[in-house]
C-alpha cells in the first residue's frame, strides 16, 4: 500500500472528511483492521484565506509547496491538495514534488464522464467558479461547464466562508443552494459538481434533481485506487 500525502487545513472541516473517507475506503477494500497509510500537513487557513483575498497566489503556492515537500519527506508516495480552490497553484506544488500530485479536477471529470454527463454545473468558491484554472481543467476533459449567475455565486461563496468552513450547517443555506442548483438545471445542467470540499457538509444527492459529484469523496476514492494499485510497499 502506498502512503498518501495530504495537504489540508483549508478548511480542517473538510480535511477531517478526507481522513475519514480514505480510511473507510481502505477498510472496505481490504477488510479487517486495515486503514490508510497517510501523512497530513495541515496549514493555518487564516493565512491562506488572506493570501487568496489579496491575490497573492504565488505566496500561497509557496506555502503549499513547502507543505508538499514536507509530506514527501515524511514518506508520501502520492500527494493530494485537499481543497478545490487551491488547485489554482497545483502546478507550483507539483513542481516541488518528485512523486505524483493527484489532481482533484481530473478525478472529478473522470467520474462525471463515466456517469454519461457532459454538461455540468459547478459550485465552489468565487475563485473556483469565476477563474479559469479549474473550469479549463474540466473542459479539457470534454465537459461543458456552467456556473451560477452573479447572485448565485455570491450566495455559494458566502456560505462556504462564513458558515461551512466554521462547521455551521444551516437549513436556510441548504435551501438557497438548492435554488441555485435548480437554476443551473433550468439552463441545461445534467449534473452538478460540488466543487468545494465543504459543500458536501451541506448538499448531498437527496438535495438535487440531477446527479451531484462530491469532489472530496471522488478525490479520496481516486487516492485509494492509486494507493492500493501500488506494485511495491515502502515497508
Amino acid at each position: 500500500m502506498k502512503t498518501i500525502g495530504l495537504i489540508g487545513g483549508m478548511s480542517w472541516e473538510s480535511s477531517a472528511e478526507y481522513y475519514r473517507l480514505l480510511n473507510e475506503g481502505v477498510r472496505e477494500r481490504l477488510g479487517g483492521l486495515h486503514s490508510a497509510r497517510c501523512v497530513l500537513y495541515s496549514v493555518d487557513f487564516a493565512e491562506i484565506e488572506q493570501l487568496q483575498v489579496n491575490g497573492e497566489w504565488e505566496r500561497a503556492g509557496d506555502v503549499l509547496a513547502a507543505a508538499a515537500e514536507g509530506v514527501e519527506a515524511a514518506g508520501a508516495d502520492l500527494v493530494l491538495i485537499c481543497t478545490n480552490t487551491m488547485h489554482k497553484v497545483a502546478d507550483q506544488v507539483a513542481a516541488a514534488l518528485s512523486v505524483p500530485l493527484l489532481h482533484l479536477a481530473d478525478a472529478t471529470a473522470e467520474a462525471v464522464r463515466a456517469a454519461g454527463v457532459t454538461r455540468v454545473g459547478l459550485l465552489g468558491t468565487a475563485f473556483t467558479m469565476e477563474q479559469d484554472f479549474y473550469r479549463e481543467r474540466l473542459t479539457g476533459h470534454g465537459l461543458d461547464v456552467l456556473v451560477p449567475d452573479d447572485g448565485g455565486r455570491d450566495v455559494v461563496h458566502r456560505v462556504i466562508y462564513e458558515e461551512l468552513c466554521l462547521g455551521v450547517v444551516r437549513e436556510e443555506s441548504r435551501a438557497a443552494y438548492q435554488e441555485v442548483i435548480r437554476g443551473l438545471v433550468r439552463r441545461g445542467a445534467e449534473g452538478v459538481i460540488l466543487g468545494c470540499t465543504e459543500i458536501e457538509l451541506l448538499i448531498g444527492q437527496a438535495h438535487s434533481p440531477v446527479p451531484v459529484f462530491p469532489t472530496t469523496r471522488l478525490h479520496a476514492e481516486a487516492a485509494v485506487d492509486a494507493a492500493l494499485a501500488a506494485p511495491a510497499d515502502r515497508g
